[in-house]
């Protein structure tokens, strides 16, 4: 083994051995998760000198979470690496593994070089792009070392050009969802006319350990026997499924009442309304009724004077679809409109100004006058508590009247959370729901939940075939991560919602194109 003064020394720690392999981390995995540096278990680590250089310039974002990343990175490799002696020879982590930075000399001006260098200079000849250092130093360790030396990135495109030039690399896969996830949104369990009668009227039924074995806690089923009759139903553990809390309908104060459309609903409904279920993941593509029936459930429960919730608060990460626009003037509110407008939108449906002939998720239809009654009776109490300003309507000097969900909005039932703030908070008594949580990371999304207190909930709601932010996809989400995590405690639940009930138009779409 070759003596490279800051590469390899002669008392280099890395281990040799037919078991072990040397992993080579690029800078977006260390990002990504400060401590995948422990997450490696007996292999070998090495991280180029070059990621040292890319973490000092990202390290400078103050308001962002790779800013943070990159200086919890420095914390830890400073604990680890205490002196000249630990860089230059390599530490043994905790985990039975080591960690060297390496400094590769095929780099440096004038130095020696090699066929596999000769081979990366002819197809990646522009050595003043970090990727392709990065590369080299990959292909330096590769060549000094026995084991099996990979390449970890997340960035596909290093991955690629790490391939063309003989150097196996890998995405980082610790924080990955298997492959093989269940697609189907629920299990049908097969039971008999009589045990599904008995279920109907005792409310809970005993499947037996065979039966049960494959079901987590708090999943929801469909019972179905032989002859075609169905009953939903929500395993309790221990075997015991019993059947779905819904009311007739969920509605906002002085809003139109909203009822389950399918059966996923009714899954959905179930969590949203269950005080005992504290975190709710949802997957469902577009126009499934993910934001309208979660913000409904909400309002329908913050009306209660015995509800265990002060208000509703509102969140979701601020990732453009296509080119940003740029800054945003005004209030917090006013810069977080654009992003939550879907909610103002399922507000605008459970709380109209005007009755809708055609009311959306609405098993019947509501009388004009009934609307009238509702919104003035709204009105008058909102009123009372929260006087309107002229500047917000009123009725006097032709200003036009404040639509009723923007009174929930001052009277503090509903808050608009921005996310790039909401660490070291403890939110206590609220019903909180984070939209387009696919766009999170693992790391994010674990920020916000434990931001939540005793006495409110979290709905994390989104479309992992949706992804707009480049350092996540459908398998290393926050969302789907959560799920896959969280799976199965006393204090969570998942749905999947299948069927569109927007438009026929908004379901062909999802499908199809």
């Amino acid at each position: 083994m070759e003596n490279l003064r800051g590469a390899l020394a002669p008392n280099s720690r890395i281990r040799v051995s037919a078991k072990v392999k040397t992993f080579v981390l690029d800078t977006n995995v260390l990002l990504h998760d400060p401590q995948s540096i422990y997450k490696f278990q007996e292999n070998n680590l090495a991280i180029p000198v070059e990621v040292l250089e890319e973490l000092d310039a990202i390290k400078g974002e103050q308001s962002t979470e790779r800013g943070r990343n990159a200086r919890r990175v420095h914390r830890i490799l400073q604990e680890l690496l205490p002196d000249s002696r630990s860089m230059h020879e390599g530490v043994e982590l905790p985990t039975g593994g080591t960690l060297s930075i390496i400094i590769n000399p095929y780099l440096m001006e004038g130095g020696r070089t090699s066929p596999a260098m000769q081979r990366l200079r002819s197809i990646l000849p522009d050595l003043a792009k970090k990727d392709n250092r990065i590369i080299a130093s990959a292909l330096f360790v590769q060549e000094q070392y026995p084991p099996p030396t990979i390449l970890v990135t997340k960035d596909v495109n290093v991955q690629l050009k790490a391939r063309a030039v003989g150097l196996e690399s890998e995405d980082y896969l610790n924080d990955k969802v298997p492959e093989n996830i269940e697609e189907a949104s629920y299990r049908e369990i097969p039971v008999s006319l009589y045990e599904l009668q008995r279920f109907c009227s005792e409310g809970e039924f005993d499947l037996g350990d065979d039966a049960a074995k494959p079901l987590y806690l708090n999943e929801y089923v469909l019972l179905r026997s032989d002859e075609g009759k169905t009953m939903p139903a929500r395993y309790y553990g221990e075997g015991v499924v019993r059947r779905l809390k819904l009311p007739d309908c969920v509605k906002a104060p002085g809003g139109i009442p909203v009822r389950a459309r399918n059966l996923e609903q009714q899954f959905f409904l179930d969590a949203l309304l269950d005080d005992s279920i504290h975190m709710l993941t949802c997957f469902g593509k577009a126009g499934t009724g993910k934001t309208l029936l979660s913000i409904a459930a909400a309002l329908h429960q913050i009306q209660d004077d015995h509800s265990r919730y002060d208000g509703v608060s509102i969140s979701r990460p601020v990732i453009a679809l296509g080119k940003d626009i740029g800054f945003l003037p005004g209030t917090l509110e006013e810069k977080m409109k654009p992003w939550l407008q879907p909610y103002y939108d399922a507000l605008e449906v459970l709380i109209p100004s005007k009755p809708p002939k055609e009311p959306q998720f609405a098993a019947k239809k509501v009388s004009k006058k009934g609307h009238r009654k509702h919104a003035e009776h709204f009105l008058a109490t909102m009123s009372a508590a929260q006087p309107v300003h002229a500047s917000h309507g009123g009725g006097h000097g032709g200003a036009p009247l404040a639509k009723p969900y923007e009174r929930l909005l001052r009277s503090g039932l509903v808050e608009i959370e921005a996310l790039a703030f909401i660490r070291g908070r403890s939110i206590a008594r609220r019903f909180f729901i984070l939209d387009e949580a696919q766009q999170l990371t693992p790391h994010e999304v674990k920020t916000v939940i434990t931001r939540i207190s005793e006495g409110s909930k979290i709905v994390l709601i989104g479309d992992p075939a949706q992804i707009d932010n480049p350092y996540v996809d459908s398998r290393s989400n926050g969302l789907v991560y959560c799920h896959n995590r969280m799976k199965g405690q006393t204090v969570a639940a998942h749905v999947k919602l299948m069927k569109g009930e927007r438009s026929k138009l908004a379901e062909l779409a999802a499908d199809l194109l």
